[in-house]
């Protein structure tokens, strides 16, 4: 079975995060994207990004933050910031089904990726951009990146115990939501494209996608008197129990977010009164009681061990332990469930990386993003440039 975005070519002028990630989902479902990078400043900047690389790599390709965020995508080099450059992209957008960048809001105009520069070329490409604030308005010209992005729409105000300073989350959550917004909005237009014959420009920014993913929680603020805040122990803002629980040797989070696992949770701790305890017996009773149940359920469940309650409670209550990063990735079920596979550079150095959580089938091997511009040639030739003309243009230092 074909991979379901075979036969869409995707030209990515893009850097660092968001709009790599984003770009990563098409490749891995199969779309073919070309990263079109500036050899005249280094490409891609995540290129040489620290502390971690891969040994023995002998190129640019080795920084295993970029290549966690670049896998399965080929390269060719163009010096977009040159006039000259103009007519080799739009040969390139001839046969393209999207151009997407991340770029700062004001600059993908100022480089012809706009769709009203480029539809004379390709009536039907569809340009996607991911900027930090948009492409119009007072800041459109302002570099953005995720933490700024947590920090302005309140993640950090949500984030960690009360009574603490500020805090992140421990991810770039915003990177990753608006990559994959602007992903599922090219295939989107694209879809309609490949119908209508139209292309069109497809806008999302980190600044709109952090406000976006305050959902629900926006949606209380914005019609009651509801401030988000942050709640002890991570729990879930209104429904209680959801948080970290003390077990005998550590911590256990549990989430009881409906009223069958409350029962269920009472009679597996022992205590099958609480169920029907008119103090506790609903999630409005149980609301003003957040404290005080924390500490009856800490009191049962230090009676045994984490792995005692898992083992009791997984399939019947929702719940989790709390692992390291490390312990999640290690866990050796991690790889038997095919959720970390090996990818190797030329020279044998090899390494590991996430896999693709999406799955539509059987998927091909993946392969490591390569050293800046080593498809330069054959994406060239494939769209129709001679030897002679590819060589004039590395002459004039374009590519």
């Amino acid at each position: 079975m074909a991979a379901p975005l075979a036969g869409v070519r995707v030209l990515a002028v893009e850097q660092y995060g968001a709009g790599p990630f984003g770009t990563q989902h098409l490749a891995d479902l199969g779309a073919e994207v070309i990263k079109i990078e500036n050899h005249k400043t280094g490409g891609d900047y995540a290129r040489s990004l620290g502390p971690f690389f891969v040994e023995g790599a002998r190129a640019d390709e080795g920084s295993l933050f970029y290549q966690s965020i670049n896998r399965n995508k080929q390269s060719m080099t163009l010096d977009l910031g040159s006039p000259e450059a103009t007519p080799v992209f739009n040969r390139l957008v001839a046969s393209a089904d999207a151009v997407a960048n991340n770029l700062r809001g004001d600059v993908p105009e100022r480089l012809g990726l706009t769709y009203d520069q480029l539809k004379e070329v390709n009536p039907a490409i569809v340009c996607a951009h991911c900027s930090a604030y948009g492409r119009t308005g007072e800041r459109r010209d302002w570099p953005g990146y995720d933490f700024l992005m947590q920090a302005e729409a309140g993640y950090f105000h949500m984030s960690g115990e009360p009574d603490t300073p500020p805090t992140r989350m421990g991810l770039s959550i915003v990177d990753f939501m608006a990559g994959t917004s602007m992903a599922l909005g090219l295939v989107s237009a694209v879809l309609a494209a490949r119908t209508t014959g139209l292309g069109r420009d497809v806008d999302v920014n980190l600044y709109d996608t952090a406000l976006f993913n305050l959902s629900y929680l926006a949606a209380w603020t914005l019609n009651s008197t509801y401030d988000p805040a942050r709640v002890s122990r991570s729990a879930h803002a209104t429904l209680v129990p959801c948080q970290l629980f003390r077990t005998g040797d550590g911590w256990i989070y549990i989430m009881c977010n409906k009223e069958k696992f409350w029962v269920a949770l009472c009679q597996a701790i022992g205590r099958p009164e609480l169920a029907t305890d008119p103090a506790y017996a609903t999630f409005d009773t149980r609301a003003g009681r957040r404290e005080e149940l924390a500490r009856i359920l800490d009191e049962a469940l230090q009676a045994r061990s984490t792995k005692d309650w898992l083992r009791c409670l997984q399939g019947v209550v929702p719940v989790a332990p709390v692992r390291t990063p490390r312990e999640a990735l290690t866990d050796p079920e991690t790889r038997r469930g095919g959720r970390i596979e090996t990818l190797a550079l030329d020279g044998g150095a090899a390494f590991d990386v996430l896999a693709s959580p999406l799955d539509a089938g059987d998927k091909p091997a993946s392969r490591p993003c390569p050293p800046m511009g080593a498809n330069t040639d054959d994406i060239l030739t494939d769209c129709g440039f001679s030897q002679a003309e590819i060589d004039a243009l590395r002459g004039r230092g374009l590519i």
